[in-house]
């Protein structure tokens, strides 16, 4: 079989009952015909960024669920909700080292079909990004103002690992996350093309580094500080070594 034969099976499969109801059809025609791309490595490159869409309107769909259980105030539901989230997450960040299989010179080919794009245009990407603010509200009326207990009460004062902490904590774990993927892409970046290059709107790539240290729910990481600061000035910044106490018994 000639390779134009294997690629015209892989563009149009024998369809049955589970190709028709996953409209594998369509879903195989949302990438450039296979004898148009510009090397071996786009169709890759177009279907990591495709799955990635995928995924992120799967995490915005079940994010928008988290709000409505955090309202009814049901924590079974969002800790289990969010605990999907977190695999989504945990996901897109692991099949974006597909692209490290690409050379320089080869993405640098596909970057050029991009025309003035750039993944900093992700519809997905950009609709997550205004969503922290609205799980944050969502959180502190059910489970702090609601509850009248402040973060400082749940993490700390009263402290009592209840239904605000967990999900509290289900909450960082996803801004955790989510850094992590920007991270990630950021490294991705920096392996592809540099750090100190021009993006395809001709500003600096190093933007993103920013996007990467940026926190949804700076709350819940700075009571970590406080406590740690509130810790140093009960017991003194330097303490009794251990080794030397022992020593001293011996």
């Amino acid at each position: 079989m000639q390779k134009e034969e294997y690629h015209a099976r892989i563009e149009a499969p024998e369809m049955r009952d589970y190709g028709v109801y996953l409209q594998c059809d369509k879903l195989l025609t949302c990438q450039k015909p296979l004898a148009e791309m510009a090397n071996a490595d786009e169709l890759q490159f177009q279907i990591v960024h495709q799955v990635e869409e995928l995924w992120m309107k799967l995490m915005a769909y079940t994010l928008v669920d988290v709000l409505d259980y955090m309202e009814k105030q049901d924590t079974h539901r969002v800790v289990t909700l969010m605990g999907r989230v977190h695999r989504l997450m945990r996901m897109m960040t692991q099949q974006l080292d597909l692209l490290e299989t690409m050379s320089p010179k080869e993405y640098q080919e596909i970057r050029l079909q991009l025309g003035n794009g750039s993944g900093q245009e992700s519809p997905g990407f950009k609709f997550l990004l205004r969503m922290p603010p609205d799980l944050w509200q969502g959180f502190k009326s059910a489970y702090l103002d609601g509850r009248g207990l402040t973060v400082e009460d749940v993490y700390d004062t009263k402290y009592s690992h209840c239904d605000s902490y967990v999900v509290a904590e289900a909450l960082i774990e996803y801004d955790e996350l989510f850094q992590k993927f920007r991270a990630n892409h950021v490294y991705l970046i920096h392996r592809s093309i540099g750090l100190g290059s021009k993006s395809l709107k001709g500003r600096p790539v190093d933007l993103l580094q920013a996007g990467a240290r940026h926190r949804f729910f700076p709350e819940l990481w700075d009571i970590r500080c406080a406590m740690t600061d509130a810790w140093g000035s009960q017991y003194g910044v330097v303490r009794e070594s251990i080794s030397e106490t022992e020593k001293a018994q011996a």
